[in-house]
């Protein structure tokens, strides 16, 4: 397969795969408590957790230049 089609796929991948994170981290934080330290560290860590589950694929993506 060549880099090209790789991160073709990947793209397709990544871009499916944030819609899905932002749904399910915004269907989460309206069950958080109504508490504004509460909602800042949920979503601090949230903000920042996206890219965790993303390593392998992006690993993918540009292995083989």
């Amino acid at each position: 397969m060549t880099a090209r089609v790789r991160k073709l796929i990947g793209g397709a991948g990544l871009l499916v795969f944030l819609a899905f994170y932002i749904w399910a981290a915004t269907a989460v934080s309206d069950r958080l408590p109504d508490n504004m330290v509460v909602k800042l560290i949920y979503f601090a860590v949230i903000g920042t957790a996206w890219g965790l589950p993303l390593r392998p694929l992006l690993a993918w993506m540009n292995r083989g230049k």
